[in-house]
């Protein structure tokens, strides 16, 4: 039984020196000044610490303002990265501007016999060329017809004429015929018939 005591007020005590370490340690550096104070003693009207209470809080303290320094100086190396990263980042977002109006004008252009053209120029030109070929088109289609037309009229004209033609022969054949009989009925009446 007297080794359960024993064990008990062993295991109180750690417990208690455990917990005070701990919360020694988790407190901030105000904390630390304030129970440094609370705990030391008074001579006159001047507080007397404990060298090694003292040097306890300087160590804390400057442990402190290293931790601090060294955050300081990672987050300024941080802020130098980043700075830098940025500047790498707008170099590249200014690059794939220049290349996105570049693939802007080449999508809105047409490259027509080495020239480029808006595609809005490039439309109304070939629509305007298309147009006059059309134009043209109609108009020889109707000097086609019209030079067809003129010349079926000079076929039947010249049909007509070659009958007319024919007509005249034969007739003319025939009063040839009429006049040499004539001449020969003429002929024979003077020889004496």
């Amino acid at each position: 039984m007297k080794s359960l005591y024993l064990l008990i007020l062993v295991l109180l005590i750690s417990t208690v020196s455990i917990s005070q370490e701990t919360k020694k340690d988790t407190l901030s550096i105000e904390g630390k000044f304030d129970l440094i104070y609370k705990t030391s003693s008074s001579y006159k009207e001047f507080k007397v610490i404990r060298k090694s209470r003292f040097q306890n809080l300087k160590n804390d303290v400057l442990d402190s303002i290293r931790k601090i320094d060294h955050e300081l100086q990672l987050n300024n190396n941080k802020n130098t990265i980043l700075k830098d990263s940025l500047k790498n980042v707008n170099e590249v977002l200014g690059i794939l501007d220049l290349d996105m109006k570049l693939l802007i004008t080449k999508k809105n252009s047409i490259s027509f016999l080495g020239i480029q053209h808006d595609k809005s120029t490039y439309t109304i030109t070939v629509w305007s060329i298309i147009l006059l070929l059309i134009i043209a088109l109609f108009y020889f289609i109707y000097q086609y017809k019209n030079s067809y037309s003129i010349l079926s009229e000079s076929k039947s004209n010249l049909s007509e004429t070659e009958e007319e033609l024919t007509i005249y022969k034969k007739k003319s054949l025939e009063r040839e015929q009429k006049l040499r009989r004539q001449l020969q009925d003429e002929i024979n009446k003077q020889r004496g018939v």
